[in-house]
């Protein structure tokens, strides 16, 4: 197959100059909120009492905002960026053991569900924490299920599923224009894991495409489309679940945090792609919680998809034992592998 990039470079150009912009200001709000709230503080002579450090917490409201110059921003977005991009978008596979030795010295709750994924699981992979860590996960984590097993029926399955995203969003009045690009390149990565044909590729070179910035961004961009395109013709179903995350409609949603690069995933998002593709999806939560009764236990959550009319309970992308497995911590994705 041809690949895509090459059979559109004006689309190409137009795409990757859009996806650029949005990824520049895509960071980790939390991050941003430290760096803020340890930035903003008072001048001198506003201190009061003697002995007066010269600083005090400052409230929205209070605060001068005109200091805060467009160069100085971009500034700060310039050194988050650069900081991001040490870290590539899907790293290697690594032993559950590197993930012990991070918290070696940190909270016990930690320490202890980390030893309890250990008999469940045997290793990770990390994802950049850029806010499209979600969506990279499960790309990889996905393609990487298919490579391994050649499940031929899977791939016809989705492929057949992908045909029903694209038609949604025509019925929704997207331009074919938008997304087109977007869905070519899954299908060209889909079809290169799928053994016996001249473009079928390894797992090495699967790992280098999914930290090429173009193949890695535009399957983003394929399952925000498709997530926002599901969440948009189920619009009553999922309001109430976006009612519960922020005061806006279902629209707004979409274009402000669904659509967009960089924007993270709720369990909104996960619902909506995992019913859309089909595919069902565990995400094993690590924090810090605790269960007053009984050991501690590391929870998780299985979303599996809702069966459309015209399919059966027992279509294989609809089976209740996920084979994509997530480890979630707080504000970020990795992809873990099963003993």
């Amino acid at each position: 197959m041809a690949n895509q990039a090459e059979a559109s470079p004006r689309k190409r150009k137009a795409l990757d100059s859009e996806l650029g912009m949005e990824a520049a200001v895509a960071t980790d709000m939390k991050q941003l909120e430290a760096e803020e709230a340890a930035a903003i503080v008072l001048n001198p002579s506003n201190s009061v009492g003697a002995g007066a450090s010269g600083s005090r917490e400052v409230f929205p409201e209070e605060y001068d905002w005109s200091c805060c110059r467009d160069d100085d921003i971009m500034q700060q977005q310039a050194a988050i960026r650069e900081e991001a991009i040490k870290i590539p978008f899907v790293g290697d596979k690594e032993p559950l053991s590197s993930l012990a030795a991070e918290f070696e010295s940190g909270s016990p709750i930690l320490k202890e569900k980390i030893r309890l994924l250990a008999e469940q699981y045997t290793a990770l992979r990390r994802t950049r924490g850029d806010g499209n860590c979600f969506y990279r996960s499960f790309m990889l984590a996905y393609l990487e299920h298919i490579l391994e097993t050649q499940d031929i029926a899977e791939a016809k399955r989705i492929t057949g599923k992908v045909e029903q995203c694209k038609n949604t969003l025509q019925s929704l009045g997207y331009t074919e224009f938008t997304y087109e690009d977007f869905f070519s390149i899954f299908m060209e990565q889909l079809e290169s894991v799928l053994q016996g044909k001249e473009a079928s590729i390894s797992m090495e070179e699967l790992l280098s495409r999914s930290r090429d910035q173009f193949v890695s961004d535009y399957v983003v961009m394929f399952f925000r489309f498709v997530t926002s395109g599901e969440i948009r013709k189920r619009a009553e179903f999922f309001e109430p679940f976006i009612a519960g995350l922020t005061n806006t409609s279902v629209d707004q949603f979409c274009k402000s945090s669904v659509e967009p690069m960089g924007e993270e995933c709720d369990h909104v998002h996960i619902i909506a792609l995992s019913d859309a593709l089909g595919v069902a999806i565990r995400v094993v939560y690590l924090d810090r919680s605790s269960c007053d009764k009984g050991a501690l236990a590391v929870n998780h959550h299985d979303f599996v998809p809702t069966a459309s009319a015209d399919e059966s309970s027992d279509t294989p992308g609809n089976s209740t034992e996920p084979f994509v497995t997530l480890l979630y911590r707080p504000g970020h994705y990795d992809i873990l592998y099963r003993r």
